[in-house]
């Protein structure tokens, strides 16, 4: 039984941060805004937090250290993906070409920032944000070994996420609205939208989450930040569409890839896995093998926005 709690509180680790950055890919992709630049967003929204945390932990240790450090993250996401939305927007520019763009900058700014501040690349904080027990809610009958011990406050925090998201795309007008500049843009202009506001609104929730995102990977996962949130931003777009642009659906593909990486990096823990002698290599090209296949079987019935990726020019509709 512990070793079912231990793969269903590593599949968690796993799953939130790729659950978080999808739902922050929605926002922007239901607005009609490609927005393949996640990994670069993670990176430095992951960047910024740590760098805080790593100076603030002295003065304030504990939750709140990692709670502000949460927001550093989220501002940084949404300063980064200010950019992409003003290149996608007002420019009209290729947003595949502007998401690359910034996936490519943000390591490199990241290790030479680093270097100059502190003369090496990676940035290290003390990990002491894991909760041994939730009070009360530990005693829970199996419930609470799997998810109110050795977890983060990130877990649930990601879970009120999705609920907000989901929430906020189908129950207010914010969401009627943005889901409609996703799919006919003319259309919602028409009746009075502003359908480059609501754009804009949708990048940069993208950049809030994926900021977020970057930090909640990292701090389960090391010690230390060394520009690289291991493709996590490029899987968390697989799940998206595996999701199929919805809420809970992205849900269930966040845990399905979170525990074919818990899988991977954990097998050696589990005696029916080692009995097996399967190559380490295998194990550690498993999540990946697994997103090819299936987005190989989701893809052709892909139900992503209609207009997603294609600029809205006003003048023209």
């Amino acid at each position: 039984m512990s070793i079912f709690y231990f793969i269903i509180q590593q599949t968690m680790i796993f799953s939130i941060p790729l659950l978080v950055v999808a739902l922050g890919a929605l926002f922007s992709e239901r607005s009609g805004v490609t927005n393949i630049a996640m990994e670069g967003i993670m990176i430095l929204g992951a960047f910024a937090g740590v760098l805080f945390m790593k100076y603030v932990q002295p003065i304030l240790p504990g939750q709140p250290v990692f709670i502000l450090s949460l927001l550093v993250a989220g501002i940084t996401g949404m300063i980064v993906s200010l950019l992409h939305a003003y290149a996608s927007i007002n420019m009209n520019a290729d947003q595949t070409i502007s998401g690359t763009a910034i996936n490519t900058f943000a390591p490199a700014f990241a290790i030479y920032t680093a270097r100059i501040i502190q003369q090496v690349q990676q940035v290290s904080f003390i990990n002491q944000f894991q909760i041994k027990e939730v009070p009360i809610l530990s005693k829970i009958p199996i419930l609470g070994g799997m998810f109110f011990k050795n977890a983060y406050i990130s877990t649930y925090i990601g879970v009120l996420i999705l609920v907000v998201s989901w929430f906020l795309l189908y129950k207010t007008k914010f969401g009627l609205r943005l889901r409609a500049c996703g799919e006919f843009p003319q259309a919602a202009d028409s009746v009075g939208v502003n359908v480059y506001k609501i754009r804009y609104a949708g990048v940069i929730i993208s950049g809030l989450l994926g900021g977020m995102g970057g930090l909640i990977f990292v701090v389960p996962t090391s010690v230390n930040f060394n520009a690289s949130v291991a493709g996590y931003g490029f899987l968390a777009i697989a799940v998206l569409i595996f999701g199929q642009w919805k809420p809970m659906k992205i849900f269930f593909a966040a845990i399905f890839f979170g525990l074919m990486k818990t899988l991977a990096s954990a097998y050696s823990t589990i005696p029916f896995m080692v009995a097996l002698n399967i190559p380490t290599n295998f194990y550690k090209m498993a999540p990946y093998i697994a997103t090819i296949i299936v987005l190989i079987f989701t893809s052709k019935n892909s139900q992503a926005p209609k207009a997603c990726g294609t600029p809205y020019d006003k003048e023209q509709r």
